[in-house]
């Protein structure tokens, strides 16, 4: 039984509200699950921040025990400090290549430099043209 740490929609129409849940892989989204770990209000409150509640202590055992996070809780516990940033990956254009050098969240700058040496290229293109002259 895989173990993924996921949200469960609840609240009304347009007024979303997630419960942080502990539960199988296998189950629906708003389905069984094994244990509420906290809560999460994605709706700007009277002071214009989103609210988040964790149970850190249960977080971390579920985290050691082997759970999987899902892309949105793992966006949610970067926030609380208990992961290490998601790697994130640069778009060139829509629909286009993606470019696969990861990116620092904190600065949006390459982690990595690629930058191709000018000889490479001039030995390639010189010998393109000493064959056709």
């Amino acid at each position: 039984m895989v173990v993924r740490l996921r949200l469960s929609r609840l609240g009304c129409k347009n007024k979303p509200f997630y419960r942080v849940m502990a539960a199988d892989s296998r189950s629906p989204r708003d389905g069984k699950h094994l244990e509420v770990l906290g809560y999460y209000n994605p709706l700007p409150g009277q002071d214009g921040g989103k609210r988040m509640g964790l149970n850190f202590d249960r977080v971390k055992y579920w985290l050691s025990v082997g759970a999987q996070p899902s892309d949105p809780v793992q966006r949610l516990l970067f926030r609380a400090g208990v992961l290490p940033p998601p790697p994130m990956l640069a778009m060139g254009r829509k629909g286009g290549p993606r470019d696969t050098r990861p990116i620092d969240p904190m600065t949006g700058r390459y982690l990595t430099a690629e930058n191709p040496t000018k000889s490479d290229q001039s030995k390639d293109g010189g010998e393109d043209t000493a064959a056709t002259s």
